[in-house]
């Protein structure tokens, strides 16, 4: 039975004109469909100069392990970041040393390399208070056989002096440098405005979904995963190039399918691309992987991200995957070559693949073989689905009545010794789904219960696949005399 407190707090307000609130009078300004962030820009200098607290600056958060002993960054770092309304894909490398033999040391100087050919801008860090090295030197050399846009920062410039003292990195041949103290954010301005000056022009918004459009698919993952021939499978016939050294793909391939009346637009990841003095085992080429998936994502509406399940899923899966998440994607997870897995192991492998991936218990995984051809029509299944969901729009009515019904189960707990009322309750977009919440005090609705309505609406109106987007906003009150 539902309470009347419940019913109260969703069909009545508490305005001077005692009339419910209606959908047009939230106050949620309309606005196109958010763009991804579009444009790569990558963080090379030599260890110790500051890139990764440059990274957090930017970011806007911490996320790099920041310590004064050199090295300490030893992989590369991924974030969105936002400038003046330009976003972008930032990436954080580790120290360049072209003199080290340690295997460490090669590594990161591959690693550098990579992002170099995937990134659309360069930010090059230098440290204010030293005079170049000979390590600047041989990065300089390396910078300009890159022929990308390079933006030259001194940074620990923490005053005027140490400002002064930069000029002396001019010597490198340097022409524009920015001074900028990451620690305190001196110059941050000036190094946003030359990095949205220096980006591509920018991917229009996502249109709206159309009905009649194919679904947008990207095909995601680590080198040798089975992308490749997951599409040919798929296709029918040797769309891709398929071969067991990673790196194959070395271009971005749309393929069209359509499997019983719905069509797909299969878009396998851009090229593993590397240079032919790079081992083809090498590390770099695992972590090129990311930066083309960035680029893939962009561009799809449900994201597969194929994993080898022969060699287990790795960190690299769910930092891919987590790229997918932050972008609003619809996710489907695709566990690949289970025709090489005993029937023991194969059992298992959906229960080890939730552990490495557990920060998105809502993606589906399939099992398949892209080779046999087993499991591919139940993953094109759960792709449409997922796809519905992408674009599903719950009616008004219906959410209304959901929420009453949670509510009468579960109402928000007290804060301050008052419990908050929830009022009115919208969806304000699609692709992904965003709904909207009303509520007298949205501050004081605890994050364990946002985390329950969110459950609730997944389980309730079947969202599987997709994340969900909650937004809490205080009612506006009507004064008297206002229509």
């Amino acid at each position: 039975m539902k309470s009347k407190r419940s019913q109260r707090n969703l069909n009545t307000t508490e305005s001077d004109s005692e009339e419910p609130i209606q959908g047009d009078e939230l106050d949620i300004p309309a606005r196109p469909r958010q763009a991804p962030p579009s444009g790569v820009v990558a963080l090379v200098g030599r260890p110790n100069v500051g890139k990764s607290t440059l990274f957090n600056r930017l970011i806007g958060k911490r996320i790099a392990i920041v310590h004064d002993e050199p090295g300490v960054t030893r992989d590369r770092h991924y974030g969105d970041a936002e400038s003046y309304g330009r976003r972008y894909t930032l990436v954080d490398t580790g120290g360049f040393d072209p003199s080290s033999d340690d295997p460490m040391r090669v590594g990161i100087r591959r690693q550098i390399e990579a992002a170099l050919l995937e990134a659309d801008v360069v930010i090059c860090v230098l440290d204010a208070r030293e005079p170049a090295t000979s390590v600047d030197h041989a990065e300089m050399n390396l910078l300009r056989a890159a022929q990308k846009p390079v933006i030259y920062v001194a940074n620990k410039a923490d005053s005027e002096r140490h400002e002064a003292e930069a000029s002396e990195l001019y010597s490198l041949g340097i022409r524009d440098m920015i001074a900028v103290s990451a620690l305190h954010g001196r110059g941050i301005d000036s190094l946003e405005t030359a990095i949205v000056r220096a980006l591509p022009p920018p991917l229009p918004p996502p249109a709206e979904p159309d009905g009649d459009a194919p679904i947008a698919v990207a095909i995601i993952g680590r080198p040798n995963a089975g992308k490749s021939s997951l599409v040919n499978r798929l296709a029918g016939k040797e769309r891709m190039l398929v071969d067991d050294q990673p790196g194959t793909t070395r271009d971005p391939i749309d393929t069209l399918v359509e499997r019983n009346g719905q069509k797909f637009l299969l878009i396998d990841t851009a090229g593993i691309r590397r240079k032919a003095k790079v081992e083809k085992k090498d590390d770099a080429v695992e972590s090129m992987s990311v930066m083309a998936a960035v680029r893939t994502m962009e561009r799809a509406e449900v994201v597969v991200l194929l994993c080898d399940t022969d060699e287990g899923v790795s960190e690299q899966d769910a930092k891919i995957l987590g790229l997918a998440v932050d972008r609003g994607a619809g996710v489907v997870i695709g566990l690949n070559k289970t025709d090489l897995l005993s029937e023991p192991n194969r059992k298992k492998a959906p229960d080890a693949a939730r552990d490495k991936l557990s920060f998105a218990p809502w993606a589906p995984l399939i099992q398949i073989s892209a080779k046999t051809g087993r499991g591919v029509n139940n993953l094109l299944q759960t792709i449409t689905e997922v796809s519905g969901n992408y674009r599903k729009r719950v009616p008004t009515g219906e959410l209304n009545r959901f929420f009453e019904q949670v509510l009468a189960n579960r109402a928000p707990p007290t804060s301050g010794g008052k419990a908050p009322r929830i009022y009115y309750v919208t969806q304000a977009e699609t692709a992904p789904p965003l709904f909207v919440v009303v509520a007298s005090d949205p501050a004081a609705i605890h994050f364990s219960y946002r985390r329950y309505i969110v459950n609730q609406l997944r389980k309730t109106f079947n969202l599987v696949g997709v994340p969900i987007r909650v937004k809490y906003v205080e009612r506006r009150r009507r004064k008297l005399g206002e229509k």
